[in-house]
This record gives C-alpha cells, structure tokens and sequence, in this order.
C-alpha cells in the first residue's frame, strides 16, 4: 500500500520521515485517524512552534491521532500532560511512543506525561518472566518489554496508565516510585470505597475478599532510563477475567484475579480516569520540583 496516497494531501510526499521505522508505526494510527482529524501541520507549527521540522509536526500530528483528549494538569511537581485514549492502543505503537516521548523528556525538549489507554487483548514478558508460566502462548500475541516483572495480561476493561516522570526534578530512588505507584493505585481504589493492600513478595495490589481469599486488581511493572520513568500501571476496571488463565500473573501461584466490577463497583471509564488523575495529585503533588 501507498501510505502517502492515503493520507492528507499535504502530507503526501514527504518520504523523508519514512526512513525512522518509529514514524512509520505512527502513520498506520494516523491513516486510519485523520478522517476524525483537524489539526495539519501548518496548524501544528503555528500552535505549538513555527520552527517545527516536517519530521517533528508529522509526529505530533500522530500523537494528536493516538489520543482522544489532552491537557495539562498543573501540579506542585511541575505541568504533566494526562493524554487519555478511548480507542484500544496497538502495543508496539504504544512502546514506540513512550520510547521516543522518555527521550524528548530527558533532553528537556517535551513535558513529563501520564498516559491512560487501554490495549487489544496481548501478553507481555517482563524481563524476569518465566517461560513456563506461559500457559496458552497460542491465545494472545505475546510481546516481550523491557520493563521489571514477569508476565501480564492487558486488554479492554483494563485501564493502563503509562507515567513518563523525570526522576531528575523529584528524587532519584526508585523503589521510593514504585511506592508512590502503588499507593496511587490504593488511593484510586479509595474512590471506590475498595482497600487496596500490598502484600510482602506479591508485586501489585491486592484485595481481601474474605475467608482467606486475596485477588489481584492492579499490576505495576516500570523502567527507567536515564532517570525519566515509562511503563507504569494496570488497573483492572471491567475486564474478561477469564483472559488471565493464559499465564502464571506476575509469577504468582494460588491466588485470584479480580476487577471493579467483579466486586460490585459498576464504576464507567470516565468516572476510573477522574478518580486516576484526583489520585494521582493526592500522592505525587506534594513533591516539589527543581531543575535538572
């Protein structure tokens, strides 16, 4: 296929930017997107920076594509963007993203962003996965990341929040950041009337369910490079809980699964991200910033 034939006519010809596999990745989401598209290049440059390359709007325009909405939301750790999804996310284009965004963050070039999305049902292998706790590696396509943990599960009803900070302007201690994750996720849950606890040995947060029973609700698996952070959470709003059967969850034997509504809480996806981003200013807005 002519991916320039299908695109908008102004954006027709530019083989330049098709040398960069990343860029490419972005077009295949801005041909099926534009048609619900009004910002163009020239509208990019003039917004946002008028000494904008072609390769540079062409990949904002791409981000305009892979978000429904975005703003920022100011806090005493500095503006971070919240981009917000409602369509499922392709999870190599998702990585190619956070790639190139953790980038432009770490040269000072782009502000720190949170990302919530959901994926097409899929596996990852964290860098401590296991292959035997692959169950049905038929089921899903399997994706191997760079981020800690072992195997996880990511499809819709799951709201996953990809957090690009710069630990530069905060501190760099990132065990103190997988805390601060954790208790985003337990402060979240709190909007729901729901406790959520950590367990010493089980990475995530987990719900007692009574009579002995603990379930899963929300995975954390991170990375850092050059102390800008990407990858980040999953919480389990409403999705099919069978899905989880295809793999061991974070290498976790004997213990369950479970989501918002499984436990009663028919909460929607908007009222799930005003709770994530109210959670959010309640534990990282306490932290004040500094330059690099």
């Amino acid at each position: 296929m002519d991916t320039s034939q299908s695109l908008d006519p102004q954006l027709a010809g530019r083989k330049t930017v098709f040398e960069n596999h990343r860029i490419l990745r972005y077009l295949r989401i801005v041909e099926s997107s534009l048609t619900h598209q009004t910002t163009r290049i020239e509208a990019l440059r003039g917004v946002h920076n008028p000494n904008l390359s072609e390769t540079e709007a062409l990949l904002s325009l791409s981000s305009h594509a892979l978000f429904s909405s975005q703003h920022e939301l100011a806090t005493a750790c500095g503006p971070v963007e919240w981009c917000i999804s409602d369509h499922p996310i392709d999870y190599a284009s998702a990585v190619d993203f956070m790639e190139n965004r953790v980038c432009a963050i770490s040269e000072q070039r782009a502000q720190e962003c949170l990302w919530l999305l959901e994926h097409p049902p899929l596996y990852t292998a964290g860098t401590s996965a296991r292959a035997t706790d692959l169950l049905s590696p038929d089921r899903f396509p399997v994706y191997t990341t760079g981020r800690g943990g072992q195997y996880t599960y990511h499809g819709p009803g799951q709201r996953v929040g990809y957090v690009m900070l710069n630990l530069e302007r905060r501190e760099r201690d990132i065990r103190k950041y997988i805390a601060q994750l954790e208790d985003w996720m337990i402060e979240t849950l709190k909007h729901f009337q729901i406790k959520g606890e950590r367990r010493s040995g089980r990475i995530g947060i987990w719900v007692d369910r009574g009579t002995g029973r603990e379930d899963k609700i929300a995975a954390v698996g991170v990375r850092v490079r050059k102390w800008v952070t990407f990858h980040g959470v999953a919480l389990n709003l409403d999705p099919d809980l069978s899905h989880f059967d295809g793999i061991v969850p974070c290498g976790i034997q004997g213990h369950g699964v479970t989501s918002l509504h499984d436990l009663g809480i028919l909460a929607s996806r908007h009222d799930l991200d005003v709770a994530l981003q109210q959670a959010f200013c309640t534990v990282f807005g306490d932290l004040e910033a500094h330059s690099p």
